[in-house]
């Protein structure tokens, strides 16, 4: 059976991949021979994505573990699919309508929609196809999408996905209904060029250089107060009488919407003015506002001034202290991040806010959020535009903090002289900055209506089947993580102003309560107030929730609506009533209800926000496998088994997974039913080989498609194996690529060997475990046992760079380099049956090693299974291995391995000696156990080819000039006086190790250096640190060498 000289990747990934596909290889339950099941549920990219090295090694490690238990027998599930990505979707298509100079506006919502689903024809299943060139072994044909089943739906790219569109229906409707989702106002992170909230995930904190303005905000009415600081003895080093509290800022146009000043309790400078009113230095000075000093324990009063403007509709920290206050928050900006121009004039939004801050008016949510405080000239100016002016007017007014500063001028002659000006105080200095990870714009905390779970309400089952072991997080330290996030829950905000999700289920309508009197011709006031039309208790078809903007009625569909709201009217007017469903907007042209000929018209407008994906992701378990109906899919691989994820997405998906699967599901079934996973593998980000951060900035991005094109799939799963340690760093090194690579053609290298030797026959089965007798088959067929001992170990442990390892050092050291070349003697033997043992064990070593390193490289394994025995199937379905130690022959072992101990050792002798390569010299022993000569005598002929030694003479004592060679029962000489120059050799490496020295001095200096371990980046001290351990090790063979060569003379 011919094999060509080297392994074509790139013709056989494709092949291999079709072949698969073909014969059904990863179909559910392909391959069972047992009832176990083994369940893995993808985290679902964006289906805007394409393959990126976090893709590559997450899909790597669970095709491993889904090959292996495949192979095992397990009636395994590997469930693909997609993420719908709202924000990237919608970004995506509004760029290709851009291209023709059309924008989403130009379309109403069930245009663009359209338009979204044709674009996921064309391209929404880049990611999956790539996936299958990495190899991985999903059953495709079941490739599910988060937006299945919604309207539009062209069922293309997920032809058999569940209608996971009616899961999340059904589930938002439920928990609306058990009071665990509702609709409020709190801060989020606003995106203002999507005009959505966007999560913490979304927002990259970024660096930039910032401004710290320091103002004065005049205390009301000209009081004076007495300023001391003290120092830490208790002396006092500053006193003097002010009629202001200064504070400092990095946003000075959110100064506008100041609900408070906070100052710490303890903070004795500021005791005489707590409580006290200050004047908010910017805006007209006829409406000048005024606030109040309070405490509170988050202002450091070390830091700055120690006081704190509170703006809680704008800022996170803000937020906090002013719902413990109970201090107004004042929206400024609109959608757009543009100061807001709506609502009543100036004049009147703040006579209303100050008449709050007085105690003598008090708001409602909805009226605080509707009192604009931008005074008009500002009114429309995009933020930082605003940010100029009210930084100019407050320093017009005299209210910026001044500071003293000397600068050097020249005159025109080039005199230098020092100047002092005073000028307002203003910090130069970096600051952390949010950006939307995809719009790249300036993040705005904003208070905005936005729909809520009340996730401290679910969150407790989802904590104990953690501490209680029913769902087991590895490494350890997710486990730390995930208490923190959870036991310190807030609100989870679910809603996003796009228009690609799934809609929020919600209509509203006409509040017909306060309507009764108008629709039911009741004139008189009195008595319609005293009408008793309240819905009675325990009818839940008319479970209609009264809000401010009137009616909420939550369904799963408009039909179930209209019914809702039917009855609702009925009962309540005595009327029939017909319902029409209209977009917002239409109410300024049409009235919300109407009444003609004695019969009721209400009208109902839908919430236009949809769904976070994170909402829709949380149900991914349940809604690929078809919840909520009972299907057979549910009830064999649910509880599914392992997570594979990253850290990053911890509390985002996994922790919001283990709520949602366990709140929503049957409350009756134990929690072992009801648990989305019983494991959860967390792994970092996948770096560069420094250990830096992979980023377009830095231009250290790699793209696993090139790394495929250019070394193949393969060795770039073994590469991603190869680091996968527990909690360890994921470093991704180029020169590790190529070497798995080297690694794959040293395994095809062996098969070809095995072809020149005859081992293989294309009509011939595989073979058996061989019934061996030569001392040398009897070893590698309890090195082939060990190994496969120590994979089944490190799997079952997550520990996939043991296991890759593991089988590196056997393939490449055991097998390859060692029994290759022990079994040559035994194949030019005139012993048949030694030839036909040899044959067979080295036959069923081959086919081990191709089955154990299948799960990790799938593609040249299957490639080499297919070119050698008869098979009755393809190996990705072949027999896991169940054999153990008891192959292991413990004489052989001892024999063989005191054989490769001595072969080594003489070499590494010899070339630590400078030894010439081809040089074959005697060698001198002077100790010799019986065991030791027992296998000197039963493997001479091979010990002296492979170490090169022409004879053994066994002596008293070690003559002059002799290096020593140690092995297990054996003392070895090889005596080298005639063979090297010593002299010679001592200046070369004394030479080596004066350079070496230098270097070492280097960088001990630096890592000895306070400055450079402190300043300098992360990865640049573990380099250094990486770089001395390895000159340091360099260092001890030099000097052992060194130490070898004086024993020589």
């Amino acid at each position: 059976m011919a094999m060509d000289k080297t392994f074509n990747a790139a013709e056989a990934e494709t092949r291999l991949s079709k072949a698969w596909e073909e014969a059904g290889c990863f179909r559910a339950g392909a391959n069972a021979k047992r009832s176990d099941t083994y369940s893995i549920m993808i985290p679902p990219p964006n289906v805007t994505g394409v393959l990126h090295m976090g893709h590559a090694f997450n899909n790597t490690l669970q095709d491993i573990l889904i090959r292996w238990k495949r192979m095992q027998g397990y009636d395994t599930l590997w469930q693909p699919g997609t993420d719908h990505a709202g924000i990237a979707t919608q970004m995506v298509v509004e760029r290709e309508l851009a291209k023709d100079g059309k924008k989403r506006t130009d379309f109403s919502r069930p245009e663009f929609l359209q338009k979204i689903w044709e674009w996921k024809e064309k391209s929404g299943g880049t990611i999956i196809e790539q996936l299958k060139r990495l190899g991985a072994s999903c059953d495709f044909e079941r490739t599910a999408f988060t937006m299945a089943g919604a309207q539009g739906d062209t069922r293309t790219g997920h032809e058999n996905s569940p209608n996971f569109h009616d899961a999340v229906i059904k589930v938002f409707v439920e928990m609306y209904n058990k009071g665990l989702i509702y609709r409020g106002k709190r801060l989020v992170n606003w995106d203002p060029h999507f005009e959505t909230a966007i999560s913490d995930l979304e927002v990259e904190n970024i660096e930039v250089a910032g401004h710290m303005w320091h103002f004065k905000y005049p205390l009301a009415g000209g009081a004076t107060y007495t300023y001391v600081e003290k120092d830490e003895d208790g002396n006092v080093t500053l006193e003097e009488e002010r009629d202001y509290i200064s504070i400092a800022t990095t946003r000075p146009e959110t100064m506008l919407g100041d609900g408070a000043v906070a100052v710490h309790p303890s903070d004795e400078r500021y005791a005489p003015i707590v409580g006290k009113l200050v004047e908010i230095p910017v805006g007209p000075k006829e409406h000048r506002r005024l606030i109040p000093i309070i405490t509170d324990e988050y202002p450091d009063k070390d830091f700055g001034s120690g006081a704190v403007k509170i703006t809680g509709a704008h800022d996170f920290n803000d937020y906090q202290v002013a719902k413990r206050g109970g201090i107004p928050m004042y929206r400024l900006m609109d959608t757009k991040g543009a100061m807001r121009a709506d609502g009543a004039s100036y004049d009147e939004a703040a006579t209303i806010a100050m008449a709050v801050a007085k105690g003598e008016k008090t708001l409602t949510e909805a009226e605080t959020d509707a009192i604009n405080l931008v005074p008009d000239d500002l009114r429309g100016l995009d933020r930082f535009e605003a940010r100029k002016l009210v930084v100019d007017q407050i320093t017009a007014e005299g209210l910026a903090v001044m500071t003293t500063v000397t600068t050097k001028v020249k005159d025109e002659d080039g005199n230098e002289s020092e100047v002092t000006e005073t000028v307002p105080y203003v910090e130069n200095k970096p600051i952390m900055q949010p950006f939307g990870d995809r719009s790249k714009v300036v993040i705005e905390p904003m208070l905005t209506d936005q729909w809520f779970v009340d996730a401290a309400k679910i969150v407790g089952p989802a904590l104990d089947a953690v501490k209680d072991g029913t769902v087991k997080i590895l490494p350890e330290s997710g486990e730390k993580t995930y208490y923190h996030w959870l036991e310190n829950i807030e609100p989870w905000c679910i809603s996003r102003q796009l228009w690609w999700g799934h809609q929020i289920p919600v209509w509203y309508g006409p509040d017909i309560t306060s309507n009764l009197a108008a629709i039911n011709g009741i004139i008189d006031v009195e008595k319609a107030a005293k009408t008793d039309r309240k819905i009675p208790e325990g009818i839940d078809d008319y479970q209609v929730h009264g809000q401010d903007h009137g009616l909420e009625i939550c369904a799963a569909d408009e039909a179930t609506a209209a019914a809702k709201i039917s009855a609702y009217a009925k009962y309540m007017t005595h009327r029939e009533t017909t319902v029409e469903f209209i977009d917002r907007s239409e109410l300024t042209d049409v009235p919300a209800w109407e009444l003609v000929d004695d019969k009721l018209t209400v009208r109902l407008y839908r919430d236009p926000d949809v769904l976070d994906t994170w909402f829709s992701s949380g149900l991914w378990p349940i809604g690929t496998l078809g919840w909520p109906e009972d299907t057979a899919e549910m009830q064999k691989y649910f509880p599914t088994s392992t997570l594979v994820t990253g850290q990053d997405i911890l509390f985002f998906w996994v922790a919001r997974m283990m709520m949602m699967q366990l709140a929503v599901l049957d409350q009756d079934l134990p929690v072992e039913q009801r648990i989305p996973f019983d494991t959860v593998y967390l792994h970092g980000l996948v770096r560069d080989a420094k250990g830096k951060k992979m980023s377009k900035s830095t231009g250290n991005v790699v793209d696993p498609l090139d790394i495929i094109d250019e070394y193949g799939a393969d060795a770039l799963r073994f590469t991603n194996a190869a680091m996968a340690s527990l909690g360890g760093v994921l470093k991704l090194d180029m020169q590790r690529i190529a070497g798995y690579r080297n690694f794959g053609t040293k395994l095809w290298n062996a098969v070809n060997f095995a072809h020149f030797n005859n081992v293989y026959d294309a009509d011939t089965p595989a073979y058996d475990i061989p019934d061996a007798k030569a001392a040398v088959n009897q070893w590698i067929i309890g090195e082939t046992a060990k190994v496969r001992v120590e994979v089944d170990a490190a799997l079952d442990a997550y520990r996939f760079n043991d296991a890759a390892l593991g089988l590196y050092a056997f393939v490449w050291g055991k097998v390859c380099d060692w029994y290759i070349e022990l079994s040559k003697p035994l194949f030019n033997s005139d012993d048949e049956a030694v030839i036909a043992e040899t044959r067979q064990t080295l036959g069923w070593v081959l086919d081990q090693c191709m089955i154990l390193l299948h799960p990790i490289m799938p593609f040249i394994t299957e490639e080499l299974w297919g070119n050698t025995a008869k098979r009755d199937t393809m190996l990705a379905h072949a027999e896991w291995p169940t054999y153990g130690t008891e192959l292991v022959n413990a004489d052989a072992d001892a024999e063989m391995n005191w054989v490769i101990t001595a072969i080594e050792n003489i070499r590494s002798t010899r070339a630590q000696m400078h030894v010439p390569a081809g040089a074959k010299i005697p060698m001198v022993v002077t100790e010799f156990s019986d065991q030791a000569r027992t296998a000197w005598e039963k493997n001479e002929a091979m010990i002296q080819k492979l170490a090169r030694i022409t004879t053994l003479e066994q002596v008293e004592s070690f003559p002059k000039g002799c290096a020593s060679v140690a092995a297990p029962g054996a003392s070895f000489g090889l005596p080298l006086a005639d063979v090297i120059d010593v002299e010679a050799e001592k200046a070369r490496l004394e030479k080596t190790l004066g350079k070496l020295a230098k270097e070492l001095g280097g960088l001990r200096g630096r890592l000895n250096n306070p400055k450079f371990a402190a300043s300098a980046p992360e990865e640049v001290v573990a380099e250094a640190r990486e770089n001395l351990a390895l000159r340091e090790e360099e260092e001890a063979k030099i000097k052992e060498a060194l130490a070898r060569l004086a024993e020589i003379g």
